[in-house]
């Protein structure tokens, strides 16, 4: 949708798509105004039948809401995807703060056309700033399918994840969301948004989920900024990405987190298949794994740790922190480092909940600018952007290596995909679009 109307002459921003049960669509979105007012905004398909809906009519009584009093006009964005509650009315949360508490309105409608602001925040968290792209969905505790965002009930948990300006960081907890009240409530207040759990603990922010009816999933996207510098954006024509879309559930193992793994159509992409067994790597070693093209990897690997090194390391008294705590990054054995000059070269990391007699196993995809990791079946996730000046295409190379100073560790198993490019499918009605 282009910034074409008055309400959003300065930007379309974020919006989310609510199907209803006739199965037509409406879409929320933030519009901005000339003097930088964050309002809300209604469009709809201009024809269901076209697959990907390209086009989209905005509604005549554009904005249908303004930033209430006591907001600022600039704190009132990215409506969510709206649930169903059991009088036949819709809700949706709406991103704000007040000075540094960032919270989630609620707003209330029956058809899309009347809205009322509901009097209890959904919740807020002091400290945190403003909250962007919020998400409330619910998560099965018995199954392995994702749930329509307008399930509530017995064996559901509610995720809520907001994504916080300040950080630039999607934070996400675990809890219950009472209808009646209007109140989510977070399983333990020491992991609330903001201060807990995140979706991915490198560069991955703006991020919205979507319940997929036929295949019984809820998909999670997010937005994958640049770290290299602006000037060099402007050289190569664009800035910013998609991230891998990934399938979300609840981890009923740890019981404390979510899991998130890439979707089943990205294995449609594999290609000459490369397998290395029980590679044993010492403390401080690295080895090159001959697997042909290197520059669009799908790579999946176990790890065993020697277990006498394991038992005889004492837990910290304090959080590790991979930028400080002088690991491997402190002693500069973080492999081969980018040479380019212009771009952040910041230090990702997180722990990884590994149980008793799991095997430590990593799924990392690589395109060319972009490394997505997943730890313990998406227990953790690292999402990177690198901008190689060698090693490019042909020159490209994957190395296992091991930065421990005494544990010795052992890749079971490593199977190394080559990825083919995705093709978009083409539509004849889209030829002269």
């Amino acid at each position: 949708m282009k910034p074409d109307q008055w309400y959003d002459i300065g930007g379309v921003w974020t919006g989310s798509a609510t199907i209803l049960p006739d199965g037509s669509i409406v879409m929320l979105y933030t519009g901005v105004t000339n003097d930088m007012s964050e309002v809300q905004n209604v469009a709809y398909p201009a024809d269901l039948s076209d697959p990907l809906l390209i086009n989209w009519v905005k509604s005549s009584a554009n904005p249908i809401l303004v930033p209430p009093p006591g907001i600022g006009k600039q704190d009132f964005r990215d409506p969510s995807t709206a649930w169903l509650t059991p009088n036949g009315d819709w809700r949706f949360t709406i991103g704000s703060k007040i000075n540094k508490t960032g919270f989630s309105l609620v707003y209330e409608t029956k058809d899309f056309v009347n809205y009322q602001l509901l009097d209890e925040w959904l919740h807020q968290v002091p400290g945190t700033g403003m909250w962007e792209c919020i998400d409330l969905y619910p998560v099965s505790l018995t199954d392995m399918n994702g749930l329509d965002t307008s399930v509530n009930g017995l064996a559901i948990k509610h995720v809520l994840k907001a994504s916080v300006q300040d950080d630039q960081v999607d934070y996400y907890a675990l809890g219950s969301y009472d209808i009646n009240k209007n109140i989510w409530t977070p399983d333990d207040p020491k992991y609330d948004v903001g201060s807990g759990l995140r979706y991915d603990y490198g560069k991955f922010y703006a991020s919205k989920t979507f319940y997929d009816q036929d295949k019984q999933r809820r998909i999670l996207w997010s937005w994958i900024g640049e770290s290299d510098s602006q000037s060099a954006d402007i050289m190569k024509g664009w800035a910013s990405l998609q991230a891998i879309p990934r399938v979300v559930l609840f981890d009923n193992k740890t019981k404390t987190n979510l899991l998130q793994w890439p979707v089943e159509e990205v294995e449609d992409l594999r290609s000459n298949e490369k397998e290395f067994n029980n590679v044993k790597l010492g403390a401080g070693s690295i080895l090159a794994l001959d697997v042909g093209k290197a520059a669009q990897l799908d790579i999946i690997v176990e790890f065993e740790i020697d277990k006498d090194v394991l038992e005889g390391v004492m837990e910290a008294e304090v959080g590790y922190n991979c930028a400080t705590s002088n690991g491997a990054s402190g002693r500069n054995a973080l492999g081969p480092s980018s040479k380019a000059t212009d771009v952040s070269k910041g230090i990702y990391g997180g722990t990884v909940p590994v149980l008793d007699n799991e095997k430590m196993s990593m799924r990392i995809l690589v395109d060319h600018s972009i490394v997505e990791a997943f730890a313990q079946g998406g227990r953790t996730c690292i999402t990177s952007r690198v901008y190689p000046t060698e090693a490019i295409a042909g020159a490209a190379r994957v190395f296992l290596f091991n930065n421990a100073t005494r544990a010795g560790v052992t890749a079971t198993s490593v199977k190394i995909w080559e990825m083919n490019s995705a093709l978009m499918k083409s539509y004849p009605d889209l030829q002269n679009a």
